[in-house]
């Protein structure tokens, strides 16, 4: 008799997490999870709380209740060892004293024992993978705001995790550099079998690459909705309906002030 299969299990596995400090709640009863392979975008508008949700996901914060499971191995403690995870802040977080290279370079320093030369191999090899490898000796300064991000996402590669978390990889850039991102984000879910989980507030970027999104409503502080982006713009629910189709900002509004 065979053995009976076992389902794979989420890679990230969030239930009825409530996140704030003290007597202040961001947001309450979150529950998702994120299967192996996906793109998950975690949508909502400003003061919503995506930021601070990540950073409780991955352990930078301890959470108020509810359970955080990162990989199987339980909520993320980034003392006990080697995070099974990447990381790409917002705007990039590049050191600015350090060149691009460095700045790969130094999680590789920090969690592993390798001799200095395939540290630089490693890091030259995911600058690649991000065609960014010319830039190595640069420092952020002299870095375009997309080849900044590219630099990111390249140190959050630098230790081969099969998940990464994207911080607003694509905002305030030029639509052009922004759908070169989104581009980049699919070879590595696709042809690299990196599983994302992407903050953004960007919806055209949404509706290309992720697979479901997770929608946090500020006023109530909660979960609006979990599921496909394409589908949730067609939405009964007017909330949800409004969050996807925002109104126009007049010419009134844009004119400076």
């Amino acid at each position: 008799m065979e053995p009976e299969r076992v389902a794979s299990r989420p890679i990230v596995d969030v239930r009825g997490l409530t996140i704030g400090w003290g007597d202040r709640v961001v947001t309450r009863d979150v529950t998702f999870h994120v299967d192996r392979g996906e793109v998950v975008a975690i949508l909502g508008e400003s003061g919503s709380g995506k930021t601070t949700l990540m950073r409780f996901i991955i352990g930078l914060e301890q959470p108020l209740e509810g359970v955080v499971d990162v990989a199987g191995r339980g909520h993320p403690d980034l003392e006990q060892g080697l995070p099974p995870f990447g990381v790409m802040f917002q705007s990039g977080a590049l050191f600015g004293s350090m060149t691009v290279g460095d700045n790969v370079r130094l999680p590789l320093r920090e969690w592993t024992d390798l001799p200095p030369d395939a540290i630089t191999a490693i890091a030259r090899g995911k600058l690649r993978t991000v065609d960014l490898e010319d830039a190595i000796d640069k420092l952020p300064a002299e870095l375009s705001g997309g080849m900044v991000r590219r630099a990111a996402i390249a140190r959050a590669l630098a230790l081969d995790p099969e998940l990464v978390f994207l911080d607003e990889p694509s905002a305030g850039l030029d639509p052009r550099t922004e759908a070169e991102i989104d581009d980049l984000i699919v070879t590595l879910n696709r042809a690299l079998g990196v599983t994302i989980v992407m903050i953004t507030h960007e919806l055209e970027s949404v509706y290309r690459i992720a697979d479901r999104c997770v929608v946090l409503d500020a006023r109530s502080k909660s979960v609006l909705a979990v599921g496909d982006p394409r589908r949730m713009r067609d939405s009964g629910d007017p909330r949800i309906h409004a969050f996807f189709h925002p109104a126009p900002v007049s010419a009134r509004e844009r004119a400076p002030r």
